[in-house]
């Protein structure tokens, strides 16, 4: 036996060994990064479609009804009135008609959102007896936004009504 292994050896220059050019890995990495590229573009023009296909929520220009007509429903409304009195996140709008409960959410806990004997116009959803505001509107034009409006109520089978009844 020899110590000789049985393979012939090829010298580079015959064709053998390792060649020098493009390497596995190089290739890898070239399609790692167009694979982030692409992920990225698609990404940015996902979020750009969105922006431009989602409704902006706007101010609609409603026509002030009195306080006195206010019922509970999911219509949005706005009323226009003086400021009676505050409490915290909450304030008191009056006119000629009546009085009704302003409810301004988190933006108001300073309870500075308004000032007594101010003229507003509120624009929100009236319901258990409080007007939760989505904006009010100063005499001087300015807008305070405070919170989109929310959608109506779900619609509730009378599967989903005996189960609640049944947990009451």
């Amino acid at each position: 036996m020899s110590d000789e292994n049985d393979t012939p050896s090829i010298s580079p220059e015959q064709g053998g060994g390792k060649r020098p050019g493009r390497r596995p890995a190089t290739h890898l990495a070239a399609f790692g990064i167009a694979a982030v590229a692409i992920l990225a573009i698609g990404a940015a023009g996902g979020a750009a479609a969105m922006k431009f296909a989602r409704p902006n929520v706007e101010l609609a220009p409603l026509t002030p009804v009195s306080i006195s007509s206010l019922n509970d429903g999911s219509s949005v409304v706005t009323v226009k009135g003086k400021v009676a009195e505050i409490y915290g996140n909450k304030f008191i709008v009056q006119d000629d008609s009546g009085r009704a409960l302003i409810e301004t959410g988190p933006a108001g806990d300073d309870g500075k959102l308004v000032g007594i004997g101010e003229t507003v116009s509120v624009q929100g959803r009236f319901d258990h007896g409080f007007l939760h505001a989505s904006y009010i509107v100063y005499q001087d034009g300015r807008t305070d936004v405070l919170r989109p409006p929310p959608g109506p109520p779900p619609h509730r089978g009378p599967l989903e009504n005996a189960l609640r009844r049944m947990k009451l």
